[in-house]
């Protein structure tokens, strides 16, 4: 590769890095807030209507995408830096939500200390212990990813991409509504419900995303002249 394609193909990884912890960070602030989707109607799960969901699973299928993309064409060492650098972001954003927490608010401030705390000031154990899970949850799913890349030869992208998804997303689901249920921000008779629709929901866009992974890894081989299989190693 010359160096017009290098600098570009890291251009590209930096730029997928951003995304990635950009979706992530966004997901981490804004989960505590709930809505429902009813494209099957009406229909519950342990009490929980399908799909009853946080706002913070919208960006969070985003960076299993990205993980995915990256461990196609840069290979899984990369993939496990973006992961590693998202939870340094991750825990980042959290030292300085807790610093913004302590700081008073002033009479003519638009949003007030209680506001704030409500919304933002979450247990930094919590937060940890999700970081965690988070953590396994993205390093499973590159593991598996690789293992049914070397498995299928390169082949049968689809395969990769959705089983190993399928499994993270479970691990991720099950321990994130857990450990928001150990700490008291979720109720325990919501436990099951949330598990089922919010694993659901993300098994549901790891299908969508499927054509959009085809697409960006046809549109990056070709251009990298790239062959089955083949990854980029960067070398900066």
């Amino acid at each position: 590769m010359n160096l017009k394609d290098s600098r570009l193909a890291y251009q590209i990884y930096l730029y997928l890095g951003a995304l990635f912890i950009t979706s992530l960070v966004v997901s981490n602030l804004i989960f505590q807030k709930f809505f429902y989707w009813n494209p099957f109607g009406n229909f519950t799960v342990f009490g929980v209507s399908l799909f009853e969901i946080s706002v913070g699973v919208l960006p969070y299928p985003i960076t299993f995408l990205i993980t995915d993309l990256i461990s196609e064409i840069y290979g899984r060492k990369k993939a496990n830096q973006i992961v590693t650098a998202g939870i340094f972001a991750s825990l980042f954003s959290m030292v300085i939500i807790l610093v913004a927490e302590m700081a008073p608010a002033i009479t003519s401030s638009p949003v007030d200390d209680s506001t704030f705390t409500k919304v933002f000031a979450l247990s930094p154990i919590a937060v940890l212990a999700s970081m965690i899970a988070y953590l396994f949850a993205q390093y499973i799913d590159i593991a598996i990813y690789h293992f049914w890349k070397k498995v299928t030869k390169g082949k049968y992208l689809w395969v990769r991409n959705n089983f190993s998804t399928f499994l993270s997303q479970f691990v991720d689901t099950f321990t994130v509504v857990g450990l928001l249920c150990v700490f008291g921000v979720l109720p325990w008779d919501l436990f099951f419900g949330l598990v089922v629709s919010g694993f659901v929901f993300k098994v549901l866009i790891a299908f969508l995303d499927t054509p959009f992974l085809y697409f960006f890894v046809y549109i990056m081989r070709k251009r990298f002249k790239l062959a089955m299989g083949e990854e980029i190693a960067l070398e900066v």
